[in-house]
């Protein structure tokens, strides 16, 4: 991972622009970075494809009514989280794990800029490539669908809506592990965490409770709410759903710059 220091700004200052810059050169001399980004994409593209291809023609007044195809494109979603998630993990715990976060904080002292950083730059590009795989992930499922099987268009009430915010939710998870990893330091403990609130927790808490508290937690809101077109009983309406998940990200990286700054590097 290569580092550089940078000469303060104009007024003895550096700012979150020279912060960014660092953590973008960092990002992409990590060749981990781009396989974990094209893996993000590959998955998406083949889960959507394979279960497009396996969707079978609603029968019947009520499956006809509940019939999502645009939320079944978008089950890569789930595959995808995981993958940036831990990817935003890395970003945090892998400067430690190696010991160049004394470089960059040698760098960037203020360590809430240089967490601001970090998340701005893995944030933006989460983000870009949520939206492209989610929209390519859709084109290419929707021609994978039997001729029998009604096509989804994106001039479809919600489907619009339902892919860009399926997009931004990868970005939101990166930024959620990007937290994770500031509070915890360790690579092994902040995967586990980011995990359990995940994928665990909600399939624990939907055997045992419903929805009732399951439907706050984020895979329940991806697969329940921001990709669907058609409302889901119980679950949280898109735009709260995604409310919520940026309550999650903001108080994350908020609760890890404060420790961050507590701590010794």
């Amino acid at each position: 991972m290569s580092t550089m220091t940078y000469r303060p700004a104009h007024g003895g200052h550096y700012g979150l622009r020279q912060a960014a810059r660092m953590e973008w050169i960092k990002l992409r001399s990590l060749r981990s970075t781009a396989y974990a980004l094209l893996l993000t994409v590959v998955g998406m593209v083949t889960m959507g494809v394979v279960t497009m291809a396996n969707t079978k023609p609603p029968h019947g007044a009520a499956k006809v009514a509940s019939f999502d195809p645009t939320n079944n494109v978008l089950a890569g979603v789930a595959l995808g989280q995981l993958i940036v998630g831990v990817l935003g993990v890395l970003v945090v715990t892998g400067e430690y794990s190696t010991g160049t976060i004394r470089s960059t904080l040698a760098a960037i002292p203020d360590r809430r800029m240089a967490l601001a950083a970090k998340a701005a730059v893995f944030g933006a590009l989460a983000l870009v490539l949520g939206e492209a795989v989610t929209f390519v992930t859709f084109l290419a499922g929707r021609r994978a669908l039997a001729a029998d099987v009604p096509h989804p268009s994106l001039g479809d009430p919600d489907v619009l809506r339902a892919i860009l915010l399926s997009g931004a939710y990868l970005a939101l998870v990166g930024l959620m592990g990007i937290g994770v990893g500031a509070i915890t330091r360790h690579t092994a403990s902040a995967i586990g965490a980011l995990v359990g609130i995940t994928f665990v927790l909600p399939a624990l808490l939907s055997g045992t409770t419903g929805t009732v508290v399951a439907k706050f937690f984020p895979t329940m809101i991806a697969g329940n709410s921001l990709a669907v077109t058609v409302p889901v009983d119980g679950m949280l309406s898109p735009w709260a759903g995604f409310v919520v998940l940026c309550g999650y990200s903001a108080a994350l990286l908020a609760v890890g710059g404060r420790l961050l700054v507590r701590r010794d590097a």
